[in-house]
């Protein structure tokens, strides 16, 4: 049997690696998606291309495991992400230019994985950091 952490670690290094076809395989087909700081929720495909337009605005990005808690299928991991704004930042109601400037954030992945798949997954992700170091708010 494949532990949960396990399958979180995973979904997280094949997105690290842009590996969508391993990305998918561990998704479930229904999955859902939820990302605090955006307000978006996605399920199935929908998750796969979000996660390629970050890639497409943070190509360089990594997401780095600080620490995990597991209980049964419930998985609770704290992400620190990096990577270089150099491509259009989109998201509700919003789209910035690249800037070229470097990003560095912290988030929780909090997923739910059922018979080896991912079938749920919210991120904390700091936004208005990130905003913040591209220059997005006033200083």
């Amino acid at each position: 049997m494949v532990e949960s952490q396990d399958v979180a670690t995973q979904l997280l290094e094949a997105f690290n690696s842009a590996d969508w076809e391993r990305f998918r395989g561990l998704l479930g087909p229904d999955a859902v998606y939820q990302e605090t700081g955006t307000g978006r929720r996605v399920t199935g495909e929908g998750y796969v291309e979000l996660c390629q337009g970050w890639r497409e605005t943070f190509p360089d990005c990594l997401g780095e495991v600080r620490t995990t808690i597991a209980q049964g299928n419930q998985v609770a991991q704290q992400v620190h992400w990096t990577g270089t704004h150099q491509g259009v930042l989109r998201g509700p109601n919003l789209e910035l230019p690249a800037t070229g400037k470097s990003v560095e954030v912290d988030a929780t992945l909090w997923t739910r994985v059922e018979n080896g798949k991912v079938v749920e997954q919210h991120h904390h992700l700091d936004v208005l950091t990130m905003l913040g170091q591209i220059g997005a708010l006033p200083s």
